[in-house]
């Protein structure tokens, strides 16, 4: 449903989200240790993250990646969908078709078009926090 990348990104805010409730900046390495995804990748989606100021980036011996505590209950799953794969997840075809809507329907549109509303409340529904907190007290995992 979302791309690698944004799977990545939503692992690693969700990592440094928890890392940064506890006060802790957190290393690149770290963070791509903690989720199973490749050093360089995970470069690429944080720097993505960044510049859409969901996470801050640190440079320097002691840098690393981090968001402020205030600032996480406000990030929601919508906006880190949307700072790696933009708004396609609302608006793609089920079947991947260049062309589909209402007057030109691809065999599972008008099913589709409501999975992908609830899909589009949810995440915009979902804090960053929550996600973390889940972390947390175990009831989530970022790897198996």
């Amino acid at each position: 449903m979302f791309s690698k990348a944004c799977e990545y990104g939503i692992k690693a805010s969700t990592y440094i989200a928890l890392q940064s409730l506890e006060g802790k900046r957190i290393s690149l390495k770290k963070i791509a240790s903690a989720i199973d995804s490749p050093v360089a990748f995970t470069a690429k989606v944080l720097h993505q993250l960044a510049k859409h100021n969901i996470l801050i980036s640190v440079k320097g011996p002691s840098g690393g990646f981090e968001i402020p505590k205030e600032k996480i209950d406000s990030i929601k799953l919508s906006e880190i969908v949307f700072a790696i794969d933009g708004d396609s997840i609302y608006i793609g075809c089920a079947l991947g078709f260049n062309e589909c809507n209402a007057s030109k329907p691809c065999p599972l549109h008008d099913k589709f078009v409501g999975i992908r509303d609830e899909l589009k409340k949810m995440l915009r529904n979902t804090s960053l926090y929550e996600l973390a907190t889940g972390l947390e007290v175990g009831l989530t995992y970022l790897k198996r």
